[in-house]
């Protein structure tokens, strides 16, 4: 079991990783070299080798190997990410850079997303460096720039062009997953991520005539904008149940001792609103999506513009991505272009796997009154790219949290914070499913 001073640990790092501003506003406009100076300077006190590699000045990722007792097995890499999205100081209640502990909470932004998780791996690390422990598998630790934005100076750089460091990983732990979920029933789950939808971040360009407010316009880029962005804002996607979401309805059904069908739309739709709470859980990843979140157009109200521009954030589930692409030509129409501006792949993890059957095992250990259950991220991580290097990706980042604080409007929220409780939690969870995985 994870040593006393991995606990105090963890506090500290998730903390002083706050304190260092690494905010992430897109277009390379980032600097995560001080943390991640930090980090390897916690790891190679723990007499590991840390290696930083950067694409860009300044957007620093650390990697590190530890030996396994085992050769013939495959490698496993726990993974995090360093950057952060921006804070707005005035909205916080603390400085969002603060790091501040109190009342038994850690505040600041990434204490949830995702610098609690860099503090946990660092503190399991540096523990087993006391004790002697040697995981069974190697156990190859990274942490990330860039995740908040495209990757590429992060995960996608590790993965393009120094695959060679995850030589032998065949599977990946980060972000997202075993948290206490609680129904508001007096139950508490553990969701633990076997599954990502894809990322499909689109550009809409809508051209016409430009011409004076005040005529007749028949070719108005704006007005066939408009109708693009209506039909994709009001479509109804098909139900899609992907093995993991399937494994997740199921587990669930049974658990809250629910008959059910889930052969077809209206079978599920009256599971999920029978769940109630925990239907929270799998409604979002049930069926693709797509979201109207930015549109521009025009540069003075009596001027017809010549192009319009609109932005859609899509969603798809593994093995739908045919299918996205199909139904946005059918509902952008003749008139109106599409194209990705971002686009990273769906993924699918096994639910009955040797390394999922540890992970549950580790939670239940700790956490005997609650009940795991795997489930799809409606969103991504960093598990995308390294998926590149066959690397297999599950979300589990131990918390154990109370009901009175709400884990999933945190991320990227205002206040964000972390109980120190749910640290140590998870210190101890990560450290027993490590030295068995």
């Amino acid at each position: 079991m994870a040593d006393e001073l991995s606990l105090d640990e963890v506090v500290t790092f998730t903390s002083d990783l706050i304190r260092i501003d690494t905010t992430n506003r897109g277009g390379g406009d980032c600097e995560e070299r001080p943390a991640a100076e930090y980090a390897a300077a916690r790891l190679a006190e723990a007499g590991l080798e840390p290696v930083l590699l950067e694409r860009t000045p300044g957007r620093t990722n650390v990697v590190a190997r530890i030996e396994g007792s085992d050769p013939s097995a495959d490698a496993l890499l726990v993974h995090g990410h360093l950057d952060v999205v921006p804070a707005e100081a005035a909205d916080w209640s603390v400085h969002p850079f603060s790091g501040e502990v109190r009342d038994g909470v850690v505040w600041g932004r990434g204490a949830v997303d995702m610098k609690n998780m860099d503090a946990m791996i660092l503190a399991v690390v540096r523990s087993w460096a006391r004790e002697g422990v040697r995981p069974r598998r190697d156990i190859v630790v990274a942490f990330t720039a860039d995740e908040e934005a495209s990757a590429e100076d992060g995960s996608g750089f590790l993965a393009d062009r120094h695959a060679a460091l995850f030589e032998g990983c065949t599977e990946g732990v980060s972000e997202s997953g075993a948290f206490t979920f609680h129904d508001g029933q007096g139950r508490q789950l553990y969701p633990i991520a076997a599954g990502e939808r894809g990322t499909a971040w689109l550009k809409l360009t809508a051209r016409g005539r430009a011409g004076h407010g005040s005529k007749v316009n028949g070719d108005n880029a704006v007005t066939r904008l408009a109708a693009a962005v209506a039909r994709i804002g009001e479509h109804e996607w098909p139900l899609r149940l992907t093995p993991t979401v399937r494994a997740a309805l199921t587990e669930l059904a049974a658990l809250y001792g629910i008959e059910t069908d889930l052969t077809g739309p209206s079978g599920v739709d009256a599971l999920l609103e029978k769940l109630g709470t925990a239907g929270r859980i799998v409604e979002a990843t049930v069926r693709n999506s797509a979201n109207p979140t930015m549109l521009d157009a025009g540069y003075k109200i009596n001027v017809i513009p010549g192009e319009a521009v609109a932005y859609v954030d899509g969603r798809y589930l593994p093995g739908c991505e045919e299918e996205f692409r199909a139904t946005l030509d059918k509902l952008t129409g003749p008139d109106v272009d599409w194209e990705f501006q971002h686009r990273e792949v769906a993924l699918q993890a096994p639910v009955d796997s040797p390394t999922y059957a540890r992970m549950r095992a580790a939670v239940e250990e700790f956490a005997p009154e609650g009940h795991v259950v795997p489930y799809c991220m409606s969103g991504g991580t960093d598990a995308k790219q390294f998926s590149r290097l066959g690397i297999t990706g599950y979300g589990f980042a131990p918390l154990k949290l109370p009901e009175d604080l709400d884990y999933q409007a945190l991320f990227h929220g205002v206040d964000e914070r972390v109980p120190l409780e749910a640290l140590r939690f998870g210190v101890r969870v990560l450290d027993r499913f490590l030295r068995t995985a």
